[in-house]
């Protein structure tokens, strides 16, 4: 079985909801089993400033996909909970899911970074994924601890958690 971590961000049509939704298809996808979610946490955008804050979270998955397969599988669920993929980079949008961590590899290809490019610089990827894997080494072999340790909250906050048998009832 693979491990994957994965990035969840919202910031359109009720974010936490959107999050929620997203996680109860991971957890009823055949094809992967959701292991552990973070906390729901709130940050500031990347980019333009003149959108609403997001909603974040980061999840483990295990799976016996590939990591190009589990990136088309987020797609699929992307475009399900109404993402539309614009030429903006840091825009507002309904869902984003990113591939972080895909066991320890290293995977550069036009479709596919893996780590993900921005994981060490972004506080609303390094704490929650520190919340679930406090252990965790990254494949360039720095310790997720250290990271956070030198990494500013920027005003990320905690702000509820994902409860799976709440949100499938």
């Amino acid at each position: 079985m693979n491990t994957v971590y994965i990035g969840l961000g919202a910031n359109l049509n009720a974010p936490e909801a959107q999050l929620r939704n997203a996680l109860n298809a991971l957890s009823t996808s055949q094809e992967l089993t959701l292991a552990q979610v973070s906390s729901f946490y709130a940050s500031k955008p990347m980019g333009p400033q003149d959108q609403p804050d997001y909603v974040n979270a980061v999840a483990k998955l295990t799976t016996k996909l590939s990591a190009i397969d589990v990136l088309d599988l987020l797609q699929q669920i992307e475009l399900q909970h109404g993402r539309v993929r614009k030429a903006e980079r840091w825009g507002p949008r309904t869902l984003d899911l990113d591939i972080l961590l895909y066991n320890d590899a290293q995977i550069a290809t036009q479709r596919l970074t893996v780590p993900h490019y921005g994981l060490c610089e972004r506080e609303f990827v390094v704490f929650p994924l520190l919340e679930i894997a406090p252990e965790l080494t990254l494949p360039s072999g720095q310790a997720l601890a250290d990271i956070a340790a030198s990494l500013p909250r920027n005003g990320l906050t905690a702000i509820s958690q994902y409860d799976e048998a709440a949100s499938l009832a």
